[in-house]
């Protein structure tokens, strides 16, 4: 990995953004991050603030998904009235 290469700088910068927002990942590990960040000259921003909250999805596409587990063969019963109850709720 050269880190002089504007495509590998950005791969790395997207690793450990996706580290910061990940919940599993460890309060240390998060900190190691934001130091490779920093050191990459990333730090200048608030990546918590990209991580899409459960309220900002799209409308359309949440339905569309609801609709699809209904009709899939693969759900179950449970899974089918679940998924109506949600769609008749939006």
């Amino acid at each position: 990995m050269d880190p002089n290469n504007p495509e590998d700088k950005s791969n790395q910068i997207s690793g450990f953004k996706a580290t910061l927002s990940n919940p599993n990942v460890s309060d240390d590990a998060k900190a190691n991050a934001r130091e490779q960040l920093k050191a990459l000259g990333a730090d200048n921003f608030d990546y918590a603030s990209e991580v899409p909250a459960e309220n900002n999805k799209n409308p359309g596409n949440v339905a569309g998904g609801l609709k699809a587990a209904i009709n899939n063969p693969q759900v179950s019963d449970e899974g089918k009235d679940s998924a109506k109850k949600q769609l008749d709720n939006m």
